[in-house]
């Protein structure tokens, strides 16, 4: 079997709680970014934006930004919630942002943009755990937070963020999670 097919038949992710912070090789990062980048895009368009969230900021971004917003949200949160929301970003090594800032276009639909923006998700968390780091894609309530989409650069009005990707080393190995019937997802229409 080949390879990559072997490697996308068993692949896994691992969930940030279960990461442990610990280095990631610059090369590996910049290749990492660099497949995150190679994926369909009509018209070459780039409707996203990558933001590489490491070292010091990770701290910054738990204190400044999630601590607040999450308080804002959850008025009557215990502490030990707000030191998780605290720390959220340093469960991984890095923490990959992607932005989806869609384009004006007048043929190219911003669903088929956003569709490459998770492209790049899906194409970054891939390299990443080919190169045998755990990897997750998350979108949590974060996600959708304006603080965090303006932290970035971007509109909330019009950009989202389609998806942080997370990168460290295993705390342990992941379980295997069930996988759809093929049976029920996968039809095929021959004449």
């Amino acid at each position: 079997m080949n390879n990559i097919i072997k490697f996308l038949h068993n692949r896994r992710s691992v969930t940030a709680k279960n990461m442990i912070s610990n280095h990631v090789n610059e090369e590996d990062l910049n290749n990492i970014l660099s497949c995150g980048t190679r994926v369909p895009d009509h018209g070459a368009l780039n409707p996203w934006e990558l933001f590489v969230i490491k070292d010091e900021a990770r701290f910054r971004i738990g204190n400044e930004i999630l601590v607040k917003e999450f308080k804002l949200s959850n008025p009557d949160t215990s502490d030990d919630d707000l030191d998780y929301e605290r720390n959220r970003f340093c469960r991984a090594s890095v923490v990959i942002a992607v932005l989806f800032k869609p384009v004006s276009h007048p043929k190219i639909p911003q669903s088929e943009m956003f569709l490459s923006a998770g492209a790049v998700c899906s194409n970054l968390l891939l390299a990443a755990q080919s190169l045998g780091y755990a990897a997750q894609w998350l979108t949590e309530w974060y996600a959708y937070n304006p603080s965090i989409i303006r932290e970035l650069g971007g509109n909330p009005d019009t950009d989202k963020i389609a998806g942080f990707i997370y990168i460290g080393d295993k705390a342990k190995d992941p379980n295997e999670r069930r996988r759809p019937n093929k049976e029920k997802v996968i039809k095929y229409i021959v004449s």
